[in-house]
């Protein structure tokens, strides 16, 4: 995946756990692309307040399930409710390379070093390390900024990784599944899992 290209598309997206889990187990089940966004559309599969929101749901935890090698849906139905939220997690990480960065920077820089404290201030100086080094990020309004900072930190929190305080939130280390590890390993996703798991 191309790390450099950063969108600021993640300030209508949330973490989708509970829709992620359902795409995962009807992909299992051998149902098509196709059918899972055909039931979307005339079904509401996953209880969206309107049809637009419906679509950007589908398009969004599809892309996400997607950035992942499919014989990741055996492994998460293994894993326990922890693991399963971290899986949520890598997905998103690997669909949205300005959230992978963030994590893999801040969140992963922070559990190195042994600080347990996540700050407004920290996202604040992460957004515009990105906003000097890139180009469509140059163009990001404090309006954009603040939506990203909301949405990402809710994301975390909805992962496990961090806690849910109003100013600093406290940082709490992933411990995954050893499965889910070692199937991260072989699939090329050691950015991710050094990432999530706080090592060099």
């Amino acid at each position: 995946m191309d790390r450099s290209k950063y969108s600021a598309g993640a300030v209508k997206h949330c973490f989708w756990f509970m829709e992620f889990r359902k795409v995962i187990s009807l992909r299992a089940e051998g149902m098509s692309w196709e059918k899972i966004k055909s039931l979307n559309e005339n079904e509401n599969i996953f209880g969206a307040p309107t049809s637009l929101r419906a679509t950007q749901i589908f398009n969004t935890v599809s892309a996400r399930v997607k950035s992942l090698d499919d014989s990741f849906y055996d492994v998460f139905a293994g894993c326990d409710l922890a693991s399963q939220k971290l899986f949520a997690l890598v997905a998103a990480m690997a669909y949205d390379a300005l959230f992978g960065a963030l994590v893999f920077e801040l969140v992963r820089e922070k559990m190195i070093i042994g600080s347990n404290e996540l700050s407004d201030s920290d996202l604040r100086i992460f957004f515009k390390n990105k906003q000097e080094q890139d180009e469509n990020a140059s163009k990001w309004t404090e309006a954009t900024i603040k939506k990203l900072m909301v949405s990402y930190k809710s994301m975390l929190y909805e992962a496990g990784v961090i806690n849910k305080a109003k100013d600093v939130r406290e940082i709490y280390k992933p411990l995954p599944d050893p499965v889910m590890e070692r199937w991260m390993q072989d699939n090329g996703l050691t950015y991710e899992l050094k990432a999530i798991t706080g090592v060099r």
